[in-house]
């Protein structure tokens, strides 16, 4: 009885096989499109689906790693031989040989077909059952057609690289260290110079045109010729799905003048870059031993972190992570670890992944987050030093709420009320994107603690927040600037930073509206900036002649990099600044300009004249030093309040806000009644 029934799961488990693994869909029934199953199984978690009908033994199984073991629901038995390998969804039972995958699972315990089953799945995950599609058996035909002339591209390029014209490629790999074996375990190639090498190889063995074209592995002729090769004069990594078939091709130009670096093939029936991991076979199967799953940037990234024994590497390829990669990483492991280069590109690559997972997050999946040494890849890092190095990147990784709460605190002034309101409107923003309400609640626990701590230990505080710094830092010194925020404006102290925020108004409105340069530029050559960005900015903006903001932009990357421009106007005091507010308004701007211009020199003209004047005391504490501390005190409150006459209805708060001039007035007069009531001298009215 056993033997039989065990039978009748391996012939159901089959069929299963049959229906579902080449995307065909049922035998005799609507065929799914290429694709849908692959989708659906990269959305479910099989050890949910199974935990339905099953208890899990807590003492054989390992959540952490999918490896989930229980009594089979398919036969009576009281010991837990029932497998699940939730990372590579399927099932297996040591009792009667049971196995599958979800679908079949739900097949054989809900008594239902295929097509039901898919249909069951694809409701609890959001996906919409496909129309049926009359030529999809037609579609998985032409896929394997397809896929035969692929592996006869691999076969070509391998070959050519072990030819005279693949010396240079040869000796370029060996230098990135990549020996014999390595070549061949990566099957990686050359596309020889000329325009037809692989075409008439293919040609030659009698693929049909059709066929060749609809792989991109050619393309058509503008001006009427043959087809040519798509790669040409490059090195070649063959692109291989989950089920190790190869699918497409990238290419690493061997000219340094070539336009594009890395070339993919063309999206083709075979190949959606968007749904596809560069190394995804291998390193679903690494993972599954237990090896930390890395997600580098690219090809080599991939081979030197499998090469130096991080087997379970991927790469996305050319783009940035998809939503449907990302699923695709967290049915592999709970926690990728995300190993980005160590540059400005980098961190933003990091910032747009975060975005992507906040609102795909569930409990135990998230990203963690390996930034590596500034000018450093994974590839460089690894040779130069050595596995360690890497291996110490990994387990130092950041969780994703540390780059999340870095990317929103670091480089900004949080002195203000209002800035501190912005920040908790911003994180609020943030933490919505959370779908799931106990991963939500968790997050904003965890950020309210790091915005305690940033605004405890934030220098210059007062009032009932001054002693609660840590003992050992009241007593000592302030603790050093770390190197990655040695940029915050907090690195600054309160003192600079309403100049620094002032100054950078003033840029921004310089680049935004370069014209008004010639008409400021003795007063903006007089001009001393704080930071060295700044200073390297207005050098640059001086220098030259600017017909349009982009140009200005474009001398200043090209001086000093994108990273200043980009600190600057993110900064909200500019975003809000009538130079950006109202870009097409250039009265506004001249005024805003002159106006920062004359409250810098006027801040600074006093306080350098209450510093000299304060030097003096110990030998002249007479009328006249008295005169000139009253007179330096009255040319900073011109200087915030406006110098001479005022035409424009605005001002720029402290805190970066536009103010009603008069309103602020009215509540200045205001304030200052309430003051001198408090004085005493009630009986007449301050002036």
């Amino acid at each position: 009885m056993g033997r039989e029934r065990g039978g009748r799961f391996r012939a159901h488990a089959l069929r299963a096989m049959l229906d579902g693994g080449a995307g065909r869909g049922h035998i005799g029934h609507m065929s799914l499109p290429p694709g849908f199953l692959d989708e659906l199984r990269s959305r479910l978690s099989l050890a949910q689906v199974v935990g339905r009908k099953v208890v899990w033994d807590a003492r054989k199984s390992n959540q952490a790693r999918g490896d989930m073991w229980a009594p089979c629901p398919f036969h009576q038995e009281k010991t837990a031989s029932f497998h699940v390998d939730d990372q590579k969804g399927y099932y297996y039972c040591f009792g009667c040989h049971a196995k599958g995958d979800a679908i079949s699972f739900v097949r054989e315990t809900e008594n239902v077909s295929f097509l039901e089953a898919v249909e069951i799945l694809a409701r609890e995950v959001g996906m919409a059952m496909p129309a049926p599609d009359p030529a999809a058996r037609e579609k998985a035909d032409r896929r394997g057609q397809l896929v035969e002339v692929m592996e006869q591209a691999v076969r070509f390029y391998r070959l050519q690289l072990k030819t005279g014209a693949g010396v240079a490629a040869r000796d370029y790999l060996a230098g990135r260290g990549l020996g014999a074996e390595a070549l061949e375990r990566w099957e990686i190639g050359f596309a020889p110079e000329g325009w037809q090498g692989l075409w008439e190889h293919l040609r030659g063995r009698g693929v049909p045109e059709e066929l060749i074209l609809a792989a991109g592995l050619a393309r058509e002729s503008r001006k009427g010729g043959k087809p040519y090769d798509t790669f040409r004069g490059r090195i070649m990594f063959p692109i291989r799905d989950g089920r190790g078939r190869a699918i497409a091709f990238g290419g690493r130009a061997m000219d340094p003048g070539e336009s594009a670096k890395y070339l993919n093939s063309p999206e083709t029936l075979l190949f959606d870059k968007g749904r596809v991991l560069f190394n995804l076979a291998s390193a679903r199967a690494a993972a599954g031993k237990g090896a930390p799953l890395v997600v580098a940037e690219g090809y080599m990234d991939v081979i030197a972190l499998s090469e130096a024994g991080f087997e379970a590497a991927v790469a996305p390829l050319g783009t940035a992570v998809t939503e449907a990669q990302l699923r695709l990483l967290w049915r592999i492991a709970a926690e990728p670890v995300v190993a980005l280069d160590g540059d400005a590109a980098g961190l933003r690559a990091a910032y747009r992944l975060i975005d992507l997972a906040l609102p795909l997050l569930e409990a135990g999946r998230s990203l963690r987050f390996a930034l590596m040494p500034a000018g450093l890849d994974p590839d460089d890092l690894l040779r130069q030093q050595g596995r360690g190095a890497m291996q110490a990147m990994i387990a130092g990784a950041l969780p994703m709420v540390e780059l999340l709460w870095r990317r929103e605190s670091e480089g900004k002034s949080f002195d203000t009320p209002e800035r501190r309101a912005a920040l908790d409107r911003d994180l609020r923003n943030i933490i919505n994107k959370i779908a799931d309400p106990s991963i939500r609640s968790h997050y904003a626990q965890a950020l309210k603690e790091k915005r305690w701590e940033l605004f405890r230990s934030a220098p210059g505080r007062a009032g009932r927040f001054a002693n609660t710094a840590p003992r050992a830092s009241r007593k000592n010194a302030p603790a050093p600037v770390l190197p990655e925020t040695r940029a915050s404006l907090l690195a600054a102290g309160p003192e600079a930073v309403p100049e620094v925020l002032r100054e950078a108004v003033i840029l921004a409105t310089l680049i935004t509206h370069p014209a008004l340069i010639e008409a400021h530029l003795a007063r903006l050559e007089r001009l001393e900036m704080s930071t060295p960005d700044h200073r390297a900015m207005l050098a640059v903006l001086l220098a030259g002649e600017f017909a349009s903001p982009e140009a200005a932009r474009a001398a200043i990357t090209a001086e000093i990099g994108p990273d200043p421009l980009e600190k600057l106007f993110a900064l909200n005091h500019v975003r809000i600044a009538p130079p950006l507010a109202r870009p097409e308004d250039g009265e506004a701007a001249g005024q805003c300009l002159t106006e920062e211009l004359a409250k810098l020199e006027a801040e600074r003209g006093a306080r350098r004249e209450t510093e000299e004047a304060s030097a003096d005391l110990p030998e002249a504490s007479d009328e006249g030093l008295t005169w000139r501390l009253a007179q330096a005190a009255a040319a900073r409150e011109r200087a915030r309040r406006g110098l001479g006459e005022d035409r424009t209805a605005f001002e720029v708060a402290d805190s970066g806000a536009l103010v009603d001039r008069s309103e602020r007035e009215r509540l200045e007069r205001l304030l200052n009644e309430i003051e001198y009531a408090k004085s005493g001298k009630k009986g007449r009215k301050r002036p």
